[in-house]
């Protein structure tokens, strides 16, 4: 069926560098397949800060489906920003789209996020794979979680271009880069539309992927003191649990309640399989031990990204916050 064309543009940065990361034949099909159809739908920027023999080849590939750019230099380690920034500025349409080379929109979803942008500055959808490797059941564990307590953290959000741009766009020197976009958003008076019933496909990423994010997503707690308060008490709260059987039991089902609330809550249960709840025990016990690895991170000058250490999670909210009046009122920030 034909569908009109949304004014919209979708920003997708990548940067690939082995197989493990889409350069095989496989994940190169698979993702020009996706573009193929979503250039009918929407226009479409790739931002590729892949090598130069990688580059060239998915030129090849895109060129004639979507625009294919390289990023433009800009300060920052976290080179996500850089291609993020470098597609809302070229970007051809006010309303953005922003989206990791693993989520696969359908059309409605696109259309919704669209539409919410009529009304908000950013809009958060909800992610959830389609596929599901042990690995995916397990991360999906750490998805139902943040969905008990609030909103999850996706790998795509909608953004409104000129209001980025004014804001001045968001730092490149911190891990949780998508945080930080929302938090710098939010800080200029944006409008934020938490669309928890708005789910949006991702592919899992294999297994050597999921096993390098596991500290590097702990480290995020960096960005909120509170939940990484809690995480560090899990350690010797499992540890005092597992000595009497009826204790560790009782958290146990306390956990498995937690994300069974969160996998219904918002029609999630549309999409989040029946038994997704009964792998967060799981990943509370890793998670109980990355945070104490993230911590270590912390103290040798941060987790390893992209082969650099980055130190900060995020911008707290409050500095945020007074460098955006700094700037509304026309002054400059005291060093």
């Amino acid at each position: 069926m034909e569908v009109a064309k949304l004014p919209a543009e979708y920003v997708l940065p990548l940067r690939w560098t082995s197989a493990a990361d889409g350069t095989d034949e496989a994940g190169l099909s698979s993702l020009t397949t996706y573009l193929a159809v979503l250039g009918e739908w929407i226009d479409v920027t790739v931002v590729d800060g892949s090598p130069a023999v990688a580059f060239e080849r998915h030129a090849g590939a895109w060129d004639a489906l979507v625009r294919h750019v390289a990023p433009e230099p800009r300060a920052g380690v976290n080179g996500k920003v850089r291609g993020v920034m470098t597609g809302v500025g070229i970007a051809r349409h006010d309303r953005v789209i922003l989206a990791d080379d693993d989520v696969r929109y359908d059309y409605d979803a696109l259309a919704r996020v669209v539409g919410a942008l009529d009304s908000a500055e950013l809009v958060r959808p909800q992610n959830y794979f389609g596929l599901l490797p042990w690995h995916a059941r397990w991360d999906t564990a750490r998805t139902l979680v943040n969905r008990a307590f609030g909103s999850d953290y996706p790998g795509t959000l909608g953004v409104r271009r000129n209001f980025l741009l004014a804001a001045g766009g968001y730092d490149g020197d911190v891990l949780f880069e998508n945080l930080e976009l929302i938090r710098t958003v939010r800080a200029a008076g944006g409008r934020e539309v938490r669309a928890d019933d708005l789910f949006v496909e991702r592919l899992p990423p294999d297994v050597g992927h999921f096993m390098r994010q596991r500290v590097r997503q702990a480290y995020d707690g960096f960005a909120q003191p509170g939940r990484l308060a809690v995480e560090l008490a899990l350690l010797p709260l499992s540890v005092w649990a597992s000595r009497r059987p009826g204790r560790a039991a009782v958290a146990v089902m306390i956990v498995i309640a937690v994300a069974e609330y969160g996998r219904r809550r918002a029609g999630g249960a549309a999409v989040f399989r029946a038994g997704s709840a009964l792998w967060a025990p799981l990943w509370v016990i890793e998670r109980a031990g990355c945070a104490w690895l993230a911590v270590w991170a912390r103290l040798r000058g941060g987790v390893r990204y992209q082969g650099a250490r980055l130190y900060r999670a995020a911008t707290p909210a409050r500095v945020l916050s007074a460098r955006a009046t700094i700037r509304r009122q026309g002054g400059k920030e005291r060093t």
